[in-house]
C-alpha cells in the first residue's frame, strides 16, 4: 500500500523540520519527506492542505481496561479511542488484574494489542511482585517480554530499602524506573489539602506527600545512579525540586497530566466525582507552575493519564468514587489549548506529545528506533493529520472509549485529529 500525503504543514519537532511538504509512504515506512520520488505511484492520496502533518502522538500513561478491568473498558474500545486521539504509541502501567509481573502476562497483552493493528502498546512491568512492595520482579525476563520500564503504578512503596535495591538493580542493567512521587501515609486523601477541601469535609493530600517522596527518590538516585521517570508531577514545589535535580545532572525526566495542567481544586464543584482524580487537583499556583514547567522543558511530556471508569463507580459520594478519567481522545486538543492560552508555539506543543516522550522511552525503543515520536525517512509511518482550527464538544457520544467520565465533559475543545496512520495503515479517519 502506497500513500501520499500532500500539501500539509509537516512539523517534526525531533528534527526541527517545519514546512509545507509531501510525505510519501510505502510498505509501512516513510520513503520521502518533501517531494515524492518520480516513480512513486500512490494507491491513495490524502490532501492535507491547511492541516498539520506530525508524528503519531506518544502517550506515557494510558490504562486499557485489560486484563481485569473489562467492566470499565475493553482493549478494543480503548485502542479505538487511542487512534481517534492520534496516539500511535502508548505506555500502559502494570496495575492490571492480574498485575503485569510475569512475562506471560506481558506477552498476552502485547499479542492481543498487535492483533488489533492499532496503537503500539508499550507495557511497564511491575517493580515488585503483585505491586506489594516486598519482592522485586524478574526485570530481565520482563524486559525480554517487551516491558519498557518498571513501575509501582499508584501503589507507593512503604519500604525505602526495597526501593533502594530496585534502583540498584535497574542501574546495573540500564533499566528505567517509573515512579509517581507520593509518600504512602500522607497520600491517602481524596482532595488537595487547603481551604476548599476543609470546607467540603474531604480528607486532604498535602504537597509534602509529593515533595517528601521526591527528596527520597533523588537521594537514592544520587547513591545508585539509576535513571528515574517521575509520573504526573502535581505541585509547584514538586516542579522546583525536579528543576533542581535536572540542574544537578541527575538522570531524571518527568511528565504532567492533562487534568492537572488545566484544572484546579475549584473544578471539583459541588462534589463532582468526575474531578475525583489521581493525582488530586491542586490550587491555581500549582497549575500555573506546571504550565510554565512544561513550556520551559522542566517537565518533559504531557500525558492523558487515561483511566476508563464505568458509570457505576462514579455514581458514588466523592470520597468513595473511583478515581480516574478518560483522556486519550483529548490529548491533542488539550495540548493545543495549553499552547494557545500560554503562547507556546505549535512545534513546542507537539514536541511534548511526540519527541520528548519518545526520548523518555530512550533505548527501550531500540526495535523501533528512528520512528516513534518522529518523522524519519526509513522509519515506521506513524503519522497523524491534525487540525488546529475549530472546536468540538466533549460529550459521551463523541468519545469512543468505554469510559465516558471526564472533568472536561461539556467543554468545547480546539483542534481535531483527522487521520491516524500506524505503520502506514489508516487506523482512524474522521
Amino acid at each position: 500500500m502506497k500513500t501520499l500525503i500532500q500539501n500539509g504543514r509537516v512539523i517534526d519537532p525531533a528534527s526541527g523540520f517545519d514546512k509545507v511538504a509531501d510525505v510519501a509512504i510505502a510498505a509501512g515506512r516513510i520513503v520521502a519527506i518533501g517531494q515524492a520520488p518520480a516513480d512513486f505511484v500512490p494507491n491513495r492520496t490524502i490532501n492535507a492542505a491547511g492541516c498539520i502533518v506530525a508524528p503519531g502522538l506518544v502517550d506515557l500513561a494510558a490504562r486499557l481496561g485489560e486484563p481485569g478491568g473489562e467492566h470499565a473498558g475493553l482493549l478494543e474500545s480503548e485502542m479505538a479511542a487511542a487512534v481517534a486521539g492520534g496516539v500511535t504509541s502508548l505506555v500502559c502501567p502494570p496495575d492490571t488484574d492480574p498485575v503485569l509481573d510475569e512475562p506471560g502476562l506481558v506477552d498476552m497483552l502485547r499479542h492481543r494489542a498487535e492483533k488489533l493493528h492499532q496503537s503500539r502498546v508499550l507495557p511497564l512491568g511491575a517493580l515488585t511482585r503483585g505491586l506489594q512492595g516486598e519482592v522485586l520482579t524478574e526485570m530481565g525476563q520482563l524486559t525480554d517480554a517487551g516491558c519498557v520500564g518498571f513501575s509501582q503504578a499508584e501503589v507507593a512503596l512503604a519500604n525505602t530499602q526495597v526501593l533502594q535495591r530496585a534502583l540498584q538493580y535497574a542501574s546495573t542493567f540500564g533499566y528505567t524506573v517509573w515512579l509517581r512521587p507520593q509518600e504512602l501515609h500522607l497520600g491517602k486523601g481524596v482532595a488537595a489539602s487547603g481551604p476548599l477541601a476543609t470546607r467540603m469535609g474531604l480528607s486532604g493530600v498535602p504537597v509534602a506527600a509529593e515533595t517528601i517522596a521526591l527528596h527520597t527518590i533523588f537521594e537514592l538516585m544520587r547513591a545508585t545512579k539509576a535513571r528515574v521517570h517521575l509520573c504526573r508531577i502535581s505541585s509547584a514545589a514538586g516542579v522546583e525540586l525536579v528543576r533542581q535535580a535536572k540542574a544537578e545532572g541527575l538522570p531524571v525526566s518527568a511528565d504532567v497530566s492533562i487534568n492537572t495542567l488545566h484544572l484546579t481544586d475549584a473544578d471539583m464543584g459541588f462534589f463532582d466525582s468526575r474531578a475525583r482524580l489521581t493525582p488530586v487537583l491542586r490550587q491555581q499556583r500549582d497549575r500555573d507552575a506546571l504550565r510554565a514547567a512544561l513550556a520551559d522543558g522542566t517537565l518533559d511530556a504531557l500525558v492523558s493519564d487515561h483511566t476508563p471508569v464505568d458509570a457505576d463507580a462514579k455514581a458514588l459520594p466523592f470520597a468513595e468514587a473511583e478515581p480516574g478519567a478518560t483522556g486519550l481522545e483529548l490529548l491533542w486538543s488539550l495540548a493545543l489549548k495549553w499552547g494557545q492560552e500560554t503562547g507556546v508555539d505549535l512545534p513546542t506543543v507537539l514536541s511534548r506529545i511526540t519527541a520528548r516522550p519518545a526520548q523518555v522511552l530512550g533505548t527501550a525503543l531500540s526495535t523501533l528506533q528512528g520512528s516513534v515520536g518522529q518523522l524519519a525517512v526509513g522509519g515506521a509511518a506513524d503519522v497523524v493529520l491534525l487540525s488546529d482550527q475549530g472546536h468540538w464538544p466533549v460529550t459521551a457520544e463523541s468519545l469512543r472509549s468505554q469510559g465516558k467520565s471526564t472533568p472536561f465533559s461539556g467543554y468545547e475543545l480546539p483542534g481535531r485529529v483527522l487521520f491516524t496512520l500506524v505503520g502506514g495503515h489508516v487506523a482512524f479517519e474522521a
